[in-house]
């Protein structure tokens, strides 16, 4: 390669969390095998620019960004598939979620997405099983979550789950969710709890409900004209880099998740951990959202995810 092919990567978070890591990763990677070749640039947090979060979508598919990053549930309006991953207790632990979104689950989504959306989804990264924190009171049970106004992702599948548990769900960007909480018009929010803590949340939630309602992919797309344009090295090498560096995020997660928990308590905030009893009514409520799944998907993709 005469001249250096350039390689612009973005997502929507501070250079520390995991997934800034993981784009360091594969650009580093790529940067040891073709040295010049490549021409890596980074723009770690959008938001820091002005963008909203949801943004990183149109800047990729655009080729404004090479590659990026965001959570599955922004994509459910263009791939209505993706609302199946949205479904509330979907997964009972990470190694079924991974299993299933590594294999033919995640093929057929991915599938879904190319066919709509001018990108080429290199992997997922793990956004991980995702937790209730709020204002008002601890969380024990639905009831206590009545009239609460919480934020979901802009999935109409998980603003259902918190209708169904008896909250006020209110589907909005990250960026207006943060400001929501700072200014108290949020009562709550659901986010795993690295997240909670890379957002500042936990300054301002005394209390979290560790649920585990959720578990989000975040989808590594990138530019199809792009990436298709290169050449054969350059297009395995970044292949190979990323799913590498899914690995590698992954493992950041679970460390991430533990050094959250400490931060968040170390705040004086409280951690419900939910009973078994507890947890199956959050589950019971939100049982007419699986009944509903299997008329509108099918057996098929529950049978992708080994259910």
């Amino acid at each position: 390669m005469s001249d250096a092919i350039q390689i612009r990567m973005g997502g929507y978070g501070p250079p520390t969390t995991g997934f800034s890591k993981a784009l360091k990763f594969v650009g580093e990677r790529l940067e040891a095998q073709f040295g010049d070749g490549v021409d890596i640039k980074y723009v770690w947090n959008i938001m820091d620019l002005g963008y909203r979060g949801e943004d990183i979508l149109w800047l990729v598919e655009n080729g404004l960004l090479t590659l990026g990053y965001q959570s599955s549930s922004y994509l459910t309006d263009r791939v209505p598939e993706l609302g199946f991953v949205d479904l509330p207790f979907l997964f009972k632990n990470n190694d079924q979620a991974r299993a299933a979104i590594d294999g033919a689950l995640g093929k057929h989504l991915t599938q879904k997405i190319e066919e709509r959306i001018n990108y080429r989804i290199l992997g997922y990264f793990e956004n991980g099983f995702r937790q209730i924190s709020n204002r008002l009171r601890p969380v024990h049970k639905p009831d206590d979550l009545a009239g609460m106004k919480i934020r979901v992702l802009p999935s109409d599948v998980q603003a259902r789950t918190f209708k169904l548990l008896g909250a006020i769900p209110l589907k909005m960007d990250l960026t207006e969710a943060i400001d929501g909480v700072v200014n108290g018009t949020l009562d709550a929010q659901e986010n795993p709890l690295a997240n909670t803590v890379t957002y500042g949340v936990h300054k301002f939630h005394r209390h979290h409900t560790l649920s585990n309602h959720f578990y989000i992919s975040r989808p590594i797309f990138a530019h199809r004209g792009t990436v298709d344009g290169w050449p054969d090295d350059l297009k395995a090498a970044m292949n190979k880099a990323v799913r590498d560096a899914v690995t590698f995020q992954r493992d950041l997660a679970e460390q991430e998740t533990v050094d959250a928990r400490k931060e968040i308590e170390g705040e004086g905030c409280k951690i419900v951990e939910l009973t078994a009893e507890e947890h199956d009514a959050f589950v019971q409520a939100v049982r007419p959202q699986h009944e509903d799944a299997r008329e509108i998907f099918g057996d098929e993709m529950f049978k992708m995810a080994h259910l």
